[in-house]
């Protein structure tokens, strides 16, 4: 690689950090040992081609194009957190895969109608998941708390609403939604 590709793919991982919070090859990385999955799995998982997973993980290219793709890669980290909680069985996780492999992404506004056997929660978790793709699509999680913060003294229901939504944990999310349904 000369000096010019080794700027370039420096270039990537560091929009990929502003964007995504850490390089993509570190996050394909830790889904692959988290999910025991190779790296074929996962592309056809994200609904990525192998190629293109690979210049994604390498730095050749920065951005994930599709929303949907995006969608899935938070839908993947959360479910690698309850397989490693222990909430999610390897069995359940194989499953969960499937689902979010067929997953389109899209609108919060959109039913798709895929809730599961444990009733409402996974619908509200769905929307709120989508809440937090769409925000942590347009900025980073420093950024989304800066403006936060900037709102916060004149509107701070809506600074609220960012820093929960787009810098915090997904249950703290469902519970503020869970709050404002009345």
């Amino acid at each position: 690689m000369d000096a010019a590709q080794q700027e370039a793919t420096a270039r990537a991982r560091e929009l990929q950090r502003s964007w995504y919070g850490e390089p993509l090859g570190a996050l394909f990385r830790r889904l692959i040992d988290d999910l025991g999955l190779n790296q074929a799995r996962l592309a056809a998982v994200l609904g990525l081609s192998a190629p293109m997973l690979s210049q994604l993980m390498s730095g050749q290219r920065a951005k994930i194009g599709n929303p949907a793709v995006v969608q899935r890669v938070q839908a993947l980290q959360e479910l690698a957190s309850q397989v490693a909680d222990g909430s999610v069985s390897a069995g359940e996780a194989t499953d969960r895969m499937e689902e979010i492999k067929k997953s389109q992404g899209g609108s919060v506004l959109t039913a798709t109608g895929q809730t599961t056997s444990t009733g409402g929660a996974p619908t509200v978790r769905r929307v709120v998941r989508e809440i937090q793709s769409l925000l942590r699509s347009v900025a980073a999680a420093g950024d989304i708390i800066d403006a936060s913060d900037a709102l916060a003294p004149t509107h701070p229901e809506l600074a609220e609403f960012l820093k929960v939504y787009g810098a915090g944990r997904t249950a703290d999310a469902v519970a503020h939604y869970e709050g404002h349904q009345s």
